[in-house]
């Protein structure tokens, strides 16, 4: 989410980063937004602030004994009174056209990111190791998974549809393997906080990481059926079940009524007095509390509301600092890592990458989320990138690093890298692994806030998040690096502490 009021600051510059991401210039149009939504603030708060003046000036009419002006001004008065709600909801309405255009807009580029329309564009960073060389032509993933009979798409098919794959025997231990591997190589060397999150979010968390509302066919939801005892319907079904008991077997609490009818704190001591009787209730009349309390709690009232299945640990990691402070910058960086399912529709790949385990609705990613400050944002990049590396670097597979033209970049990202690993069956490089600086983007739409170390400002932390790395295009690269010519696959030496002896795994 963008600041409007750095826009309005530089409108000029806002529309020329749009233009590195082949987007047409949105800045006085957001401007424009903002305007009404100022004038509308501003009628609001001038007819409050004439109703109360409007109000103080009634009663110094009447202490003046003017009926006339008082009558007037009481007439104006219920005149305003009758008209806020109406200008209430012409702000609201003015504030969430201006939100909603602020939402669909994606982050900016920095200035070192190369410009560019598409991939195309992207610029090589470095590279690692070399291409071996087999002395037989090398297989696809899917090729190798089905002669084991290890990977099967065809009962998938049958189980969950297409893009699903069932993982068996050794296969199914190694990418367990790579998971375990991963984690504990970012959790004792790289300094991140392993988390086990949930993986059904709330609305709220797919706005603040930006998956919604503009990717929104691209995400799985579910729908959640709440049943609340405790709704407020039914606790006011539980307070006249107690009341109904205190008449049936208090005889001073009809007395105690009597009492507090009428008086400010009424509602307190009518709590104070109840809790005080019911903690010292005996045996046999708290049964009957029960009795009368149990059917109004048995009332199931329902609520249907809507998950999200993750398509990233990046979702619920990132948002574990959703609508807070961190009140003590010597907090930051914040390392978080995850070793989650994800879940994308995958809406906008028909016709991609259909064998295979390259694209799939399910799969498995260890992700990486830091929390920081503005001014240590981009060395923690730096830092991110070279941790996602290194597990590469350990099962000693060949890589390149791209860093992405604008024109690439991910919708909240202000600069990205990407890890290709080299696939010898592809003969191609896939992405194993994406690297973003998101910037404060992120922390906008979550609302998530620092105080510095004077203690007297409040800031946006900035937000990253990388792959440390994609679980299922590890699998895919371990075995086609590591493929025999009689089909089997070697086991890299960095998962042999988590393969329980099996140094190949061969057809059985």
């Amino acid at each position: 989410m963008h600041d409007i009021r750095s826009i309005r600051d530089d409108p000029a510059a806002f529309d020329r980063g749009l233009a590195r991401r082949g987007l047409a210039p949105q800045a006085q149009r957001l401007i424009a937004l903002d305007e009404k939504r100022r004038t509308a603030i501003q009628i609001v708060e001038t007819a409050q602030a004439r109703r109360n003046a409007a109000s103080k000036e009634i009663g110094e009419a009447k202490k003046a004994k003017d009926e006339e002006k008082a009558k007037g001004l009481l007439i104006e008065v219920a005149a305003l009174k009758e008209s806020l709600p109406a200008l209430a909801a012409q702000e609201k309405k003015a504030t969430d056209d201006l939100n909603d255009a602020l939402a669909e807009i994606p982050n900016l580029p920095q200035d070192d990111v190369p410009d560019g329309k598409d991939a195309s564009d992207n610029v090589e960073h470095h590279r690692f190791g070399a291409k071996r060389n087999y002395a037989f032509a090398p297989k696809q993933h899917f090729d190798l998974g089905e002669a084991l009979g290890q990977m099967d798409f065809e009962r998938a098919a049958i189980l969950s549809g297409a893009r699903f794959v069932v993982l068996k025997k050794g296969l199914a231990r190694l990418e367990r393997a790579l998971g375990q591997f991963m984690l504990d190589l970012h959790t004792n060397e790289h300094g991140y906080t392993e988390i086990e999150p949930p993986l059904l979010v709330r609305e709220e968390a797919m706005f603040g990481t930006a998956q919604l509302p503009k990717f929104r066919e691209d995400q799985f939801s579910t729908k959640i059926v709440d049943v609340d005892p405790y709704r407020s319907e039914n606790m006011i079904s539980i307070i006249e079940a107690g009341v109904t008991f205190f008449l049936q077997n208090d005889p001073n609490f009809v007395q105690f009524v009597g009492s507090i009818s009428g008086k400010a704190d009424a509602g307190a001591r009518f709590l104070a007095w109840t809790q005080d009787r019911l903690s010292n209730l005996e045996e046999a009349d708290r049964s009957k509390l029960l009795e009368l309390v149990r059917p109004a709690k048995d009332k199931q009232i329902a609520e249907e509301r809507t998950l999200w299945l993750i398509p990233t640990a990046e979702v619920p990691l990132t948002n574990l600092v959703y609508g807070s402070i961190v009140e003590d910058e010597q907090q930051l960086p914040m390392r978080f890592t995850a070793c989650t399912p994800c879940f994308r529709a995958e809406a906008g790949a028909a016709g991609k990458d259909t064998r295979g385990m390259i694209r799939q609705h399910q799969f498995t990613k260890v992700e990486l989320v830091s929390i920081t400050t503005p001014e240590h944002s981009k060395d923690e990049h730096e830092r991110m990138l070279s941790c996602a590396e290194e597990v590469l670097r350990r099962l000693d597979l060949h890589y390149r690093v791209m860093t992405l033209s604008a024109g690439d970049m991910g919708f909240p990202s202000q600069k990205t890298y990407d890890i290709e690993v080299w696939l010898p069956g592809q003969g191609a490089y896939r992405e194993i692994s994406s690297c973003s600086n998101c910037g404060e983007f992120q922390a906008r739409r979550m609302n998530a806030r620092y105080r510095t170390k004077e203690g007297r400002t409040v800031r946006h932390v900035h937000t990253l998040n990388g792959s440390g790395v994609a679980v299922g295009r590890a699998l895919i690269a371990v075995m086609e690096t590591y493929q025999q010519e009689d089909g089997a696959i070697a086991v890299p030496e960095a998962l042999a502490p988590y393969m329980g002896g099996i140094k190949k795994i061969e057809k059985q």
